[in-house]
Parts: C-alpha cells; structure tokens; sequence
C-alpha cells in the first residue's frame, strides 16, 4: 500500500532503516520512531501531509490533535500467520508452533475493538481495502484510496506497483 501511495505521488514517511530483501524485495516504506507511539506521540510529527504506515495496535496513540484518514488493510488471519511464518522461514529463524485458536481468537478480537475504535474517534476517517482486492483488482482499489485522500494521485501508476507474484500466503 506504501510503494502505491508513493507511485501515486503523495509523500511518504519513512527511514529506509530496513533495505529490501528475500521477504519484501521491493523494500520497506516504514518509520521505526512509529515503535514509540505509546510513550511519544509526537514520534511522527514530520507525517503531516504524508502517508506514514502504523500498525492497528498503535493506532490509538495517535495524537488526537490531528485529523486522520487511515487506509486499514484487511488480509485473512491465517494469510498473515502464514506470511510471518515464511518471513521468519526465509531470515532462518525458528518458527513457532502453529498458533492456538486462542492465539487467532485474540487477534480477530484485536480487529474488532480497533475498527469500533476508530468508527468511534471524530478525527479519523477510515477506509477498509481488503488485501486480496487489490491483487485481483489494482487499478479499480487505486481509485477508491484516490477518491478517499481526495488527492490527485495517479492511479496507473498505483496500480502498476501491485506485484502479483508477491502475494505468496493465500487462503482458500
């Protein structure tokens, strides 16, 4: 979703901290201050404007001082477990047993508090694109997240950054 908003031609934040590699050879669009929302809220201060990604359990530490549009990709749970295993597979890591159906109980419920959350905060506007649909369907996904930032974003080039070969976890 980064490298779309990049291509599109919004500024993103980020570090270049991680560099490409077996698991996302594309690189990483991400800002490891994001880690520090909890206790430093003011950890992405240089995002006003930009596209900065955090994940669903920081979302709630952002400053609410600011108005928001969050753009929350949706991906089955076990595509996610599935991909996080191979990650791990690939940097040689040990991978942990399958987790429990407590494990992915908590994680679904972790989904479903924060989209009540967010449906709850004034100040974020939230669009929800389905991870799948965007591989199917690129160019159609493009112009949904186009018409939801209300920028003058270029959609083909959005839609050429969707590598279908990289969606290698697929459910069902």
């Amino acid at each position: 979703m980064m490298q779309m908003i990049a291509a599109g031609g919004m500024a993103v934040l980020t570090d270049s901290q991680r560099n490409a590699d077996a698991n996302n050879p594309r690189g990483y669009y991400e800002l490891e201050s994001v880690k520090t929302l909890a206790r430093n809220p003011d950890a992405i201060a240089e995002g006003e404007g930009k596209a900065v990604k955090v994940i669903s359990s920081l979302l709630t530490f952002l400053p609410n001082r600011h108005d928001y549009r969050v753009i929350f990709m949706c991906r089955p749970l076990d595509e996610v477990l599935a991909s996080q295993d191979r990650m791990m597979q690939r940097l040689g890591r040990v991978v942990p047993p399958a987790p429990s159906e407590s494990v992915k109980g908590a994680f679904e419920q972790h989904i479903l508090q924060i989209r009540g959350w967010l449906a709850a905060q004034p100040n974020m506007a939230v669009l929800y694109v389905e991870y799948g649909a965007v591989v199917r369907d690129a160019h159609a996904e493009a112009s949904k997240i186009k018409a939801f930032l209300g920028l003058d974003l270029d959609v083909d080039a959005m839609a050429r950054q969707v590598e279908q070969s990289l969606y290698r976890e697929r459910s069902g």
